[in-house]
């Protein structure tokens, strides 16, 4: 799935493409409205005072119920339940909260910009884009992450038409591909950096960054010069990509005495990010 962070006010609020439209995480909408520290039980709360909005949340009503998606997270994709715009309306209805009418705004015009992006895709990168220059992140490590995102849909388009599974095997074969890069699982390397729910990838220095487009591009090309189909010969593949990133690294590591696997990350933004995009410590 399309997962990426749209930003309110701010708050990160994780969304994904399901049945063509945007799909938003609830707690994460619950968390931007409320300023709570425990989302999942507030809106345990608000389920208890608004009958009414239990029942949709069950699924009754006039609309669409909300629905367990797969969202990629640091620590791999999880099961979060998501709801569609339309939903989240009559969630904010419920919530006494003056950021309530500049959401309904926010929404809509998320809304509208999917519609746009399915006419003009361009439109999308774009604005990926916009919300990491928004966050304070430099032009040159922009480059390097919207390149890294090209990769990296090359390489599920390809293990797409070779017939691995969508969701938990590319997972698989993404560690596989990390393991042998780095020498850490993306679990791992999101624990490593401190990482909660973030996107790892976005916490990546220059060089991490590169040298996780190597692992995945070389796995892209092995794929596809060696024909590869399935899971079990993708992940050959995924592990021999992994292995030409790794064997750089190590190079470069004992060239430049410094190791590249790193604990920065960007979790203090924008001050920290501006400071870091060239892989420095704050």
């Amino acid at each position: 799935m399309d997962t990426r962070i749209a930003l309110f006010q701010k708050k990160e609020i994780r969304k994904t493409l399901h049945a063509d439209e945007w799909w938003f995480v609830i707690v994460d909408v619950v968390a931007a409205l409320t300023d709570s520290a425990n989302p999942a039980s507030y809106l345990k709360d608000m389920r208890r005072r608004d009958p009414a909005l239990a029942d949709a949340l069950k699924g009754g009503g006039q609309f669409a119920p909300p629905l367990p998606l797969e969202i990629q997270t640091a620590g791999g994709p999880q099961k979060l339940v998501c709801w569609n715009t339309e939903g989240l309306f009559r969630l904010i209805q419920s919530i006494p909260s003056p950021k309530a009418e500049p959401f309904k705004r926010w929404l809509a015009k998320v809304g509208y910009e999917r519609v746009q992006e399915i006419e003009n895709p361009e439109l999308a990168a774009k604005r990926t884009r916009a919300i990491y220059q928004a966050k304070g992140y430099s032009e040159a490590w922009i480059e390097k992450r919207m390149r890294s995102i090209a990769i990296r849909d090359e390489l599920t388009d390809e293990w797409k038409k070779r017939g691995v599974k969508e969701q938990l095997e590319y997972s698989i074969l993404t560690a596989e591909i990390s393991k042998a890069a780095f020498g850490l699982t993306p679990s791992e390397y999101a624990a490593h950096k401190g990482l909660k729910r973030q996107n790892l990838r976005d916490h990546m220095t220059d060089l991490e960054l590169i040298f996780s487009m190597l692992g995945e591009a070389a796995a892209t090309e092995i794929t596809r010069t060696t024909d590869t189909q399935g899971f079990d010969q993708g992940k050959v593949a995924a592990r021999q990509g992994g292995t030409v990133a790794g064997n750089a690294r190590r190079e470069l590591e004992k060239k430049s005495g410094r190791k590249i696997v790193s604990r920065e990350n960007y979790l203090e933004v924008p001050e920290s990010v501006k400071r870091l995009a060239g892989g420095r410590k704050p």
